[in-house]
């Protein structure tokens, strides 16, 4: 722990450190644009076709270069992002092809000059600095770099917040209040380049689209609110960067993949356990909506034996063909809802329990008659039909067909239709 502590309190690690958390909240809160304007597949070219933009810069002032590859790196994403838009619009092409064509061109392009680069004597570019980033060796300059990309990036989504979010959502009317939005697209795919090249030492042309693309698919499972969907995504991207970070420096481990595989991690988790959209939560959903299915049916077929003088424990079991275990779960439930008295022999009903049955049986028939007079379905067909929609009509709904049908006496079997 203190020879950790010790490595913290470098220079290099803390440099590190920065540039991490600039990345991380960055990309975290330019990418829900990149994702709900479905450009993660842009983002990705984007990331890869900067290095071209390498290449020039360095052969633009005959070295190395920080401001050099920035421009380069720039003006090279917004090469791509136009000669994409431009395939899009004017060739017979489909724009996932157009994307791949552009960027796998150009990323060739990057890998052939730096390779041809690093063949002379002296120079030291490194491809998989590039491709996987070297936040270990990010120097102060990097880091000023990072920050002010970072500033203005961020600060641009607060300023031209309104015409991202209507341009985003509603295109069509975001062109009738007199919005440009094809500048708009430009303009993001501009902020895009500059979070690719400010990423370029941490995370690498190859990695970053995770940082773009993973905190904002996670903050979107857990919120439909734009406002704090960019608040969470920034947060995921801050955590994925620093525990990426420190993980890497415990396990002696490159750190671009770490951050992205712990985003990944977050990511997973919001997947299962998301409040609204998680994978458990609609697994528990559905087995509480199938469960209430089990109790409707049960009242259902409950006040049609007793109609007939039929209602028993073994009679009723039988119709539904329920299992000892779901038959006795299904008859607490209504006991616990008080629709059934609690009795360990006999089926009775509560006059609560009536209601509730009634309406169900009424639900059933009026919908058969509905399918039959409005929709002409044969008499044949429509039963399953009203035992699958009869758990999801509101009393309101029910009211309304009712008055629609003219209050029709009986269903189209000729069974009578309970009064509400």
């Amino acid at each position: 722990m203190e020879s950790f502590l010790e490595i913290l309190s470098q220079p290099w690690a803390l440099r590190a450190l920065y540039a991490s958390i600039i990345v991380g909240v960055t990309c975290g809160v330019l990418g829900c644009f990149v994702v709900l304007r479905n450009m993660a597949l842009i983002g990705d070219a984007l990331s890869h076709a900067v290095l071209p933009g390498v290449v020039f810069g360095f052969i633009l002032v005959g070295g190395m270069s920080l401001s050099a590859f920035f421009i380069g790196s720039v003006l090279a994403g917004l090469f791509a992002a136009v000669a994409i838009t431009w395939i899009q619009n004017n060739v017979q092409t489909k724009n996932d092809a157009a994307i791949g064509i552009v960027f796998t061109a150009m990323f060739s392009l990057g890998v052939i000059g730096i390779s041809k680069i690093s063949e002379q004597e002296g120079v030291h570019l490194d491809m998989k600095d590039f491709l996987f980033g070297n936040v270990l060796g990010v120097s102060n300059n990097d880091l000023y770099l990072t920050l002010g990309v970072g500033v203005v990036v961020i600060s641009s989504i607060i300023v031209f917040y309104r015409y991202l979010f209507a341009t985003t959502f509603q295109s069509v009317i975001a062109e009738t209040m007199g919005i440009k939005v094809q500048w708009v697209h430009y303009f993001l795919m501009l902020l895009l380049s500059f979070a690719v090249v400010a990423a370029l030492r941490t995370v690498g042309v190859i990695l970053v689209v995770a940082m773009l693309i993973t905190p904002a698919s996670t903050a979107l499972l857990l919120t439909n609110r734009l406002p704090k969907v960019l608040l969470l995504s920034a947060f995921v991207g801050f955590l994925s960067a620093v525990l990426g970070l420190l993980l890497s420096i415990v396990y002696q481990t490159t750190p671009g993949p770490a951050m992205a595989m712990v985003a990944t991690f977050i990511y997973v988790l919001a997947a299962l356990f998301a409040p609204e959209k998680g994978v458990v939560q609609r697994a528990w959903r559905k087995r509480q909506e199938r469960f209430k299915v089990y109790v409707e049916d049960m009242l259902k077929e409950a006040i049609k034996l007793q109609d007939n003088n039929r209602l028993n424990r073994p009679a009723l079991q039988e119709k539904l063909g329920y299992s000892n275990v779901l038959f006795k779960k299904v008859f607490k439930q209504l006991v616990v809802k008080g629709y059934f008295e609690s009795n360990p022999v006999d089926i009775k009903f509560t006059a609560q329990g009536l209601r509730a049955s009634k309406k169900l049986v009424r639900a059933h028939r009026l919908w058969e008659r509905y399918l039959v007079d409005k929709l002409g379905v044969s008499e044949e067909h429509i039963h399953q039909d009203a035992e699958e929609h009869e758990h999801y009509l509101t009393e309101d709904i029910l009211d309304e067909i009712d008055a629609y049908l003219d209050y029709p006496e009986t269903d189209p079997h000729g069974s009578p239709i309970p009064k509400k």
